[in-house]
């Protein structure tokens, strides 16, 4: 066990030295981003960085919330979308993030009705905060969105506290009951959870599962901590200190109670991404295995777009947000161009975390196979019997790899706040803080 757990602090060591290396931002050489390629249709990704808490571990751009203030980032956020039309660009999905995106839920509505207006729009998703399940909201979403996905982290009472969401958000009696009444009226009710927690006991993850099966989510999204540089103070002081040594085990924890034995009650999705097993349609519980590579457009202060081998970050300045889009002008503050190598190893990380990665599409992308483009990485998970499935056609994943998958998939997310660190250093005055104010309605 201690050899294996020092194999994982290599593999976090090494990515994260690779993404300080490579996630880089420069000065964008466009005022707008790149036209679509022809006759593709890509997911929208929209983000509403405003909160009621700002919690201490989120290192999104997110701001306290003031109406003052979000009312004109809506109407802008509205502007900077059709800027996507005029350039050419279609959406089948649309994912809005944050932040809290209901936080103002007739401004969220009517964003949303813009761009089923304008675009194919098949399904939206939507982030949502415990205290958004209430009736008004949920009336007001039904019909919209049909994947609406709740940041509960947490059933456990004192968790609550510590993360300063008990007092707005709820007791975890109180959560379990908005979520049973609310997931009838969508296609998908994902419940958000996070483990490994410095406070977090065996027997409150135990007990935090038996709320998750309990609790009529249709998905469930245990994931696990992880720690961003803006944020480790004010985590440490209220969270305490993290302790990744025992993340394998809660892992295997949470997978066994939620995937395992002969009869469970969720099957995988995705590394840590569990859908409920439909009782009445056993078809319905065949994974669906999906490229989890796509690209993608992102509006909103903060928003990260991924286009054709480029990162593009948007300002978060809220000032200068307003300004560019104003002036026209796509809120763009820097770029960072991803070389082959980084886009294969992209795609090897989001593959083997939607569970299976597809060798001849990965060679038709790059012309070479993932063994010649990737000999360190695919040498490292043979050595630790990571696949399953090991062929010409395939690679999936045993119960290590999807360890050692989860790993690399933190440490990837984690180092995205480079990108974050970057865009926010820049920022003048109050902006450049990561605030923990008290937001005013």
């Amino acid at each position: 066990m201690r050899d294996f757990m020092l194999s994982e602090r290599m593999l976090s060591t090494a990515i994260r030295a690779m993404a300080k290396r490579q996630l880089k931002l420069t000065s964008p050489t466009e005022t707008h981003l790149p036209a679509p390629d022809t006759g593709r249709s890509y997911m929208l990704y929209m983000h509403v960085p405003f909160c009621q808490v700002l919690c201490p571990y989120c290192s999104f751009n997110r701001y306290a919330f003031h109406k003052d203030v979000a009312v004109p980032y809506f109407a802008n956020m509205r502007k900077e979308m059709m800027m996507l039309k005029d350039l050419g660009y279609d959406f089948d999905g649309l994912y809005v993030g944050g932040g809290t995106p209901t936080i103002m839920i007739d401004e969220l509505c009517e964003t949303i009705d813009l761009a089923r207006e304008h675009f194919t729009i098949k399904e939206v998703t939507s982030e949502t905060n415990p205290n958004h399940l209430a009736p008004k909201y949920v009336e007001k979403l039904k019909g919209r969105v049909q994947r609406l996905s709740v940041g509960v982290q947490s059933f456990d009472d004192g968790l609550l506290k510590q993360m300063e969401r008990y007092d707005k958000y709820g007791s975890g009696e109180e959560i379990l009951e908005r979520i049973a009444e609310a997931a009838s009226h969508f296609d998908t009710l994902n419940v958000d959870m996070i483990f490994n927690f410095p406070s977090q006991t065996e027997e409150i993850l135990r007990s935090d599962l038996e709320k998750l099966i309990a609790c009529g989510g249709t998905q469930v999204t245990p994931s696990p901590l992880y720690v961003s540089n803006a944020t480790r103070k004010k985590m440490a002081t209220t969270l305490g200190k993290m302790d990744y040594n025992r993340e394998y085990y809660f892992y295997k924890i949470l997978d066994e109670v939620l995937a395992g034995g002969k009869d469970p009650e969720f099957y995988r999705k995705s590394v840590w991404t569990y859908n409920r097993v439909n009782r009445d349609n056993a078809e319905m519980n065949n994974p669906v295995l999906i490229d989890e590579y796509a690209e993608y457009p992102g509006i909103g202060s903060g928003a990260v777009t991924h286009l054709h081998g480029k990162l593009y970050v948007n300002t978060f300045s809220l000032d200068e947000y307003n300004t560019a889009i104003e002036r026209g002008q796509m809120p763009i503050m820097g770029e960072t161009t991803l070389g082959k190598t980084e886009l294969m190893r992209y795609r090897f990380l989001k593959q083997l975390y939607g569970l299976r990665l597809d060798k001849k599409l990965f060679e038709r992308t790059f012309g070479c196979s993932v063994e010649r483009g990737l000999p360190m990485e695919t040498t490292f998970m043979r050595m630790h019997k990571a696949f399953a499935t090991d062929n010409d056609e395939e690679l999936t994943l045993t119960p290590i790899g999807r360890y050692l998958t989860l790993v690399m998939y933190r440490q990837f997310l984690a180092s995205l706040n480079n990108l974050r660190e970057q865009a926010r250093a820049v920022l003048s005055g109050k902006e450049q803080n990561l605030l923990f104010e008290e937001s005013t309605v």
